[in-house]
């Protein structure tokens, strides 16, 4: 009896030692990941808050100042703007992206011969930085060389220079044409990955039953697209709000702060006007808000995807 029960102890003991051990394994082998990600995640964002609460000069003491510098983010006027015009800037450029996104992944979403070629055409603005996407289309605009106005005056549409990167809604215009250039193909990858993880054979099915292209996409396609889409409208409202370089580059948040984004205004507050405290509240009082909206619109297509 004794002899019966020693040998499932033993073996209980032995398939503990080797869980333990797989386990110690998997943490070896994403330890990499865990210190870079303290290295340039946590320690960063810890810093951040703790210079919120400080008076942080370049130079000299950095006395505690408690919530000092969260009521003076949110009383610079140029940030509570930027954050607003940021949010408009939002507004406009997810549509417009997912919209050309859909469109490039069902036309990509076929089954012909070369159609690879396509989708990586599509693809390879993605892999062009911001700031570079954001000097080519600068010069596209340029009111002097720009071959935006050249088409324009060649086909009669303006008889002068537009002044595209001068302002107002032509210049957020011009800067969302941009946007929908570069990033379009990163969602279309996202999207015609979705659609085709759907199975053929409920569009085969639907087919025989009489339903329309619009009735496939509506019924089959659409819903089934549903945790997709959150994934990639999230990561899109995200960069939207984060967007600073090729703002930077393309109108230099002018003119007088009319195109300034909400990340530039703490770029500018921490490292030109040197109050990095204010700047490090501003960046702790975006980030509250990220949070916020992202974990809003997860519940709501959340709540969308189980209904």
């Amino acid at each position: 009896m004794e002899r019966t029960l020693r040998i499932p102890l033993q073996a209980s003991k032995r398939w503990r030692s080797r869980q333990l051990r797989h386990t110690l394994a998997g943490y070896l082998f994403i330890s990499p990941a865990i210190l870079l990600n303290a290295a340039f995640v946590l320690l960063p964002l810890f810093m951040t808050f703790w210079i919120s609460a400080h008076h942080w000069p370049p130079l000299g003491e950095r006395p505690f100042v408690g919530l000092k510098n969260y009521v003076d983010a949110l009383r610079d006027e140029v940030f509570t703007y930027a954050f607003a015009f940021t949010t408009k800037y939002t507004l406009l450029v997810t549509p417009a992206i997912f919209i050309t996104a859909m469109a490039l992944a069902m036309l990509v979403d076929q089954r012909l011969r070369g159609v690879g070629v396509f989708r990586t055409i599509y693809f390879v603005p993605v892999v062009i930085g911001f700031v570079v996407s954001g000097l080519v289309f600068r010069w596209i605009f340029s009111s002097e060389i720009g071959l935006a106005d050249y088409i324009a005056m060649s086909l009669g549409l303006s008889s002068k220079p537009v002044g595209w990167l001068t302002g107002g809604m032509k210049t957020v215009a011009s800067v969302i044409l941009m946007i929908v250039w570069k990033t379009a193909g990163y969602s279309m990858v996202l999207l015609l990955t979705g659609m085709q993880a759907i199975p053929h054979d409920l569009y085969e099915a639907a087919a025989i039953d009489g339903a329309t292209i619009w009735g496939r996409f509506r019924f089959i396609t659409a819903p089934l697209l549903r945790p997709t889409f959150a994934l990639a409208l999230t990561v899109s409202v995200i960069g939207s709000y984060l967007g600073f370089d090729f703002w930077f580059v393309m109108t230099g948040g002018g003119p007088a702060h009319e195109t300034t984004t909400v990340v530039m205004w703490i770029y500018r507050t921490s490292f030109q006007f040197f109050k990095m405290g204010t700047g490090a509240a501003m960046s702790t009082i975006l980030l509250g808000f990220l949070v916020i909206l992202s974990y809003i619109q997860i519940r709501v297509l959340r709540t969308t995807i189980e209904y």
